[in-house]
């Protein structure tokens, strides 16, 4: 049986982006457009996965993840936010603590479906976890940076 996710973007052409693009590497992908939306298909769907944005009307993604973190039913679901811009911060606070994986918009669909794919699979944990690594050594330089030239403002 085909793992399932849950794509859930404000914008339907990442909705669709995302779902052509898991859909062929075999998954099942149910839809969702706000954050309220999402936390009903969730109930009734039990995906495996959620790809989630961040900036939603509603409920924002980090919102509809504390939501889910409440429910024992639902806490343990992964989740990859997508997020256009955000505040970096938040963003390495998140992957710090281990309540969420981020992706940056734009994002070429052969890694969103590698990402996905490394999420799911216990034996790419090592994988996922070196890129996770990266990716906060990396966001955390550009917090530093910022703080920087706003303390030198």
């Amino acid at each position: 049986m085909p793992k399932k996710i849950l794509a859930v973007d404000d914008e339907p052409s990442i909705v669709k982006l995302v779902t052509a693009t898991l859909q062929a590497r075999g998954y099942q992908v149910t839809q969702a457009f706000n954050g309220e939306e999402a936390l009903d298909k969730v109930r009734f769907e039990s995906p495996d996965l959620i790809v989630l944005d961040v900036m939603m009307p509603r409920l924002t993604g980090p919102q509809v993840r504390d939501k889910l973190a409440a429910d024992p039913k639902t806490a343990k679901i992964p989740i990859l936010f997508l997020s256009a811009v955000g505040d970096m911060s938040a963003q390495l606070g998140t992957m710090e603590s281990g309540e969420g994986e981020y992706m940056t918009k734009p994002f070429k669909p052969s890694e969103l479906a590698d990402y996905v794919e490394a999420m799911l699979d216990p034996s790419k944990r090592g994988e996922l976890a070196k890129h996770r690594s990266q990716q906060v050594g990396k966001l955390r330089t550009l917090v530093e940076i910022m703080h920087r030239s706003h303390g030198g403002a």
